[in-house]
């Protein structure tokens, strides 16, 4: 009587493959790659790019490329290391050139847009009917859906930063896209109604006002009014990480710009040393003034203006102003609003 040979588990795994495949059925195999891991292991790696190599590029790309009514934007894209798209896992930011002259058509889509101007001024966006002048350190909101078109009549370049959830977007496959019937939209009555609303930065409209109405939020947030408030808020009390911090906020429910990403402007204080945090979702700062020192990970990137800088989920990071008389001013944007509505936002610190 022979003794019943049985295979080994795994064996019985590899065996059982190509039949469950028929029915697009599954069973863990030994070389596939863990569903757990004891902490978040992102293939993104933290990156710092450079103005001093950036910028050139800017340049090549205004004169190669061009930018016409009904074409893509022209936009240098900061991808991030470990990444097949995006900068980081949930957004992507890109760069923009407008020549003089030039029109960005009018389209919607359904990621979450904003524009940070980082050099030149002068042109006009128009969104969902408003339209705005763009200037240097503004910040200007194109929530998704909204119909957006940009038009430059200036004389130099101009260069701002563009950002959207468009990773996000594609990991829940919810892609949508329209072009406008025209090059640019129409101008409403009032072209500057969110302002007239909640402009003030202290008070909004009321529930009578709005009568079932919907009123849009604010889609401008100056330069002025930001840094005032940063200048304002220098004597407060310090976050360890980011020093001096404050979050662009959607006036209407006192909540995140988006529901998706967190919009701050922070200072870092003249020889300004942080402590170490690390958190589940990423983030990416663009340096307006100053210069310094951000660890992240096992990288150390010095920073001055211009740079950007971008931190992947988990990773270990601080900053340093290694300037002992001129303050550092930097652009934030992250994720955490998307990690803490569903659940998943984990922080931890270290001295």
């Amino acid at each position: 009587m022979s003794a019943t040979v049985r295979t080994s588990d795994a064996q019985a795994r590899q065996n059982l493959q190509e039949m469950l495949a028929k029915y697009h059925c599954k069973v863990h195999q030994p070389d596939d790659p863990p569903l757990f891991s004891r902490e978040p292991k992102s293939p993104m790696r933290s990156h710092h790019w450079k103005w001093e190599d950036l910028r050139p590029l800017l340049d090549t790309i205004s004169q190669e490329i061009d930018l016409n009514a009904g074409g893509p934007r022209r936009t240098l894209r900061l991808t991030g290391p470990g990444l097949e798209r995006g900068t980081t896992p949930t957004f992507w930011a890109s760069i923009q050139v407008i020549l003089p002259g030039e029109v960005a058509s009018a389209h919607r889509h359904s990621a979450n847009a904003f524009r940070f101007v980082m050099e030149g001024g002068g042109a006009t966006t128009t969104v969902n009917g408003e339209n705005y002048e763009m200037n240097l350190g503004d910040l200007v909101l194109t929530p998704s859906w909204a119909w957006h078109d940009h038009q430059y009549l200036g004389e130099q370049p101009m260069i701002w930063l563009d950002v959207l959830d468009i990773s996000l977007m594609h990991i829940l496959h919810a892609t949508f896209f329209d072009p406008y019937q025209d090059v640019t939209q129409p101008v409403s009555e009032v072209p500057d109604l969110s302002h007239r609303l909640y402009g003030s930065g202290l008070m909004r409209p009321t529930d009578s006002y709005k009568n079932g109405r919907s009123v849009g939020q604010l889609l401008v947030y100056k330069k002025q009014v930001a840094e005032e408030a940063l200048r304002n808020a220098g004597g407060a009390v310090a976050d360890p990480v980011d020093d001096v911090i404050l979050e662009y906020q959607n006036p209407e429910n006192g909540k995140s710009v988006f529901a998706t990403l967190s919009l701050c402007l922070q200072k870092l204080r003249p020889g300004m040393r942080g402590t170490r945090r690390r958190n589940t979702g990423s983030r990416l700062y663009y340096v307006i003034r100053g210069h310094g020192m951000t660890r992240a990970g096992e990288a150390e990137f010095r920073w001055q203006a211009g740079d950007f800088i971008a931190v992947a989920p988990w990773d270990w990071h601080s900053h340093a102003n290694l300037s002992e008389t001129e303050e550092a001013i930097l652009f934030q944007v992250n994720d955490t609003p998307t990690l803490k509505a569903l659940g998943f936002y984990r922080e931890e610190h270290s001295a």
